[in-house]
């Protein structure tokens, strides 16, 4: 894997590169598939639109179509392939929205998914009360098992109308489908003293990094000096997935004019070809904005 601490960032010029389509007004968390991982020699993306998933493929990463309709209910997914198949997992919403589950689905083809099989559910203080939130999911495969990632419980941002993760969590299982066994305790939560986490954790995607460690990246949720909400994007490092570092002070993405205004949201990274691109979505507003994909690339120069 590349040496991430030394990238410096650039976004793709082609940005924003998947708009949502009305009455959508947003394209979110988007988790890729490259070329070499997939079935067809394309690329894939997942992302979610307003409550449902969405799929697109490219034959280059950046020239996005979708594929179909609408997959099916939920938000904030995360594509793993292993041995042949390859697993959706996803943060499915209880249809009153007062509650959430991490499931997965399985597929041989990309097409075809299995019912969902949940594989966490709220069960801890921490989880939040009325709603009650776990989602956000990630899965990395280490020596003593599996690990998947995941945000709890929730904040409300006032000037959104919306809610976003208050907590990281990280549960354990020797299965790919479970169970998992949770860490009684999140490994992030709102810091008052953190300037990019000060509000809410957001969301975690964890990745090996060759060498027996792990990089991360988290879009904390912050309130900047004017009292804006907002999210950016950090780079982490830890040696055992547990205890994560920041590596610089400032955010490898943050919001800047345009189409990124407001927040930098979650994300999915992948290297291809010696190229490593982290896929995010942004938003261009508060309680009226819209959200859409792009990526930036990791340089060396």
């Amino acid at each position: 894997m590349l040496d991430l601490a030394k990238a410096k960032w650039v976004d793709d010029p082609r940005n924003p590169l998947i708009d949502p389509q009305p009455p959508n007004w947003l394209i979110a968390d988007p988790t890729v598939l490259t070329p070499d991982k997939a079935p067809d020699g394309q690329w894939h993306l997942f992302a979610n639109g307003v409550g449902f998933i969405l799929h697109f493929t490219s034959p280059d990463g950046a020239a996005w179509t979708q594929v179909g309709g609408k997959l099916f209910r939920g938000f904030r997914a995360f594509i793993y392939p292993e041995n042949g198949a390859y697993y959706l997992f996803y943060e499915l919403h209880a249809k009153t929205y007062h509650r959430s589950c991490v499931v997965v689905r399985r597929s041989a083809d990309l097409r075809a998914w299995t019912e969902p099989q949940t594989l966490l559910e709220p069960t801890t203080e921490w989880d939040g009360f009325l709603p009650r939130f776990i989602g956000n999911p990630c899965v990395v495969k280490t020596a003593a098992g599996y690990r998947l990632y995941y945000s709890s419980s929730w904040i409300f941002l006032r000037d959104c109308l919306y809610f976003e993760p208050k907590y990281i969590g990280v549960a354990e299982s020797d299965q790919l489908l479970g169970p998992y066994r949770r860490k009684p305790s999140p490994l992030f939560g709102p810091d008052a003293n953190h300037a990019y986490r000060n509000f809410g954790a957001g969301s975690l995607k964890v990745y090996l990094d060759g060498q027996g460690g792990f990089w991360g990246f988290n879009n904390g949720i912050y309130r900047d000096r004017d009292g804006h909400s907002r999210s950016a994007i950090l780079l982490l490092r830890s040696s055992d997935g547990v205890n994560f570092e920041q590596v610089h002070d400032e955010p490898i993405v943050a919001p800047e004019p345009g189409w990124k205004k407001a927040f930098v949201y979650a994300f999915d990274y992948v290297e291809h070809q010696g190229e490593g691109r982290l896929y995010y979505n942004a938003r261009d507003g508060w309680l009226k904005g819209r959200e859409r994909v792009g990526f930036a690339k990791a340089t060396f120069s």
